[in-house]
């Protein structure tokens, strides 16, 4: 029953919320980078059917093509970095570097021994004024994961700032996504992913919210290697809507330097 309850709250939970941008679609999960490792990945999204007329300045989305480079870091075994670095591809326009951001994240350790994951992240940085009306903005993201045998189910309840902009003195805007997955294989696994947006929570009149439902595959058939897919379709009429997205990634382990190898650096080469 208790489980029921739970899986039923993370299920809802979206339903008052918006649609991620369409740059960096993804559910995160609570673990960080290992130390020393560095995770590369490029997130491909491309949008079949999206808004076709804007009134704020920027690009309508309708058949735009997002790459998205990440770069994440390992620092010990509760810490991370990560890097964006996104483009687009827009009709009628150049291929368009659109912006950059970093998102530092921590982590619950698992020496802690707490019954789900826990993680949070903060992530800063611009986007160009063809593809938002706000370019400065502060994403506050906690992660809460848990894998029940087979089934996986993570939730993100994100708050989102706009730093500079029209709505930079509206408060945060609340963002959450979830995830629901179920390993049909070790390294096989089927899903729905939910994005969403309800408006500014200190707004006496909140935007329209929007919806967006996606349906996944995740892939972990190579060693290092990351293979994420996904369609997803609007529930609402306000956003972009028949968006397919591809995650490719690979992760490059760090070397572990024994405490002779370091000392010998250390001595041999000082400047090292």
């Amino acid at each position: 029953m208790k489980f029921k309850i739970f899986l039923l709250s993370a299920l809802t939970l979206p339903l008052f919320a918006r649609a991620q941008d369409d740059f960096e679609i993804q559910v995160y999960g609570s673990e960080t980078m290992e130390p020393r490792a560095t995770m590369f990945e490029l997130h491909s999204n491309h949008i079949f059917r999206g808004t076709t007329t804007t009134t704020d300045g920027t690009y309508p989305g309708n058949n735009q093509t997002h790459e998205t480079i990440e770069i994440t870091h390992g620092w010990n075994s509760w810490f991370e970095t990560g890097f964006y670095f996104f483009n687009a591809a827009v009709p009628g326009a150049c291929y368009v570097e659109t912006g950059s951001h970093i998102r530092p994240r921590v982590r619950v350790p698992d020496s802690w021994h707490w019954p789900v994951g826990v993680s949070m992240s903060a992530e800063v940085g611009y986007i160009g004024p063809k593809f938002s009306a706000d370019t400065w903005d502060l994403e506050l993201r906690p992660i809460i994961d848990k894998q029940f045998k087979r089934l996986y189910l993570a939730i993100n309840p994100v708050f989102d700032k706009s730093l500079y902009g029209p709505n930079s003195r509206k408060g945060f805007d609340f963002v959450p996504s979830s995830k629901l997955s179920y390993s049909i294989k070790k390294q096989i696994a089927v899903g729905a992913e939910y994005y969403g947006e309800t408006g500014f929570l200190a707004s006496a009149s909140p935007n329209t919210p929007h919806h967006q439902l996606y349906a996944v595959v995740d892939l972990d058939v190579i060693k290092n290697v990351e293979i994420d897919f996904g369609y997803g379709s609007a529930l609402t009429n306000q956003t972009d809507s028949r968006i397919f997205k591809l995650i490719l990634g690979y992760k490059l382990e760090g070397r572990k330097k024994t405490a002779q190898q370091y000392l010998g650096n250390v001595f041999i080469n000082p400047l090292h």
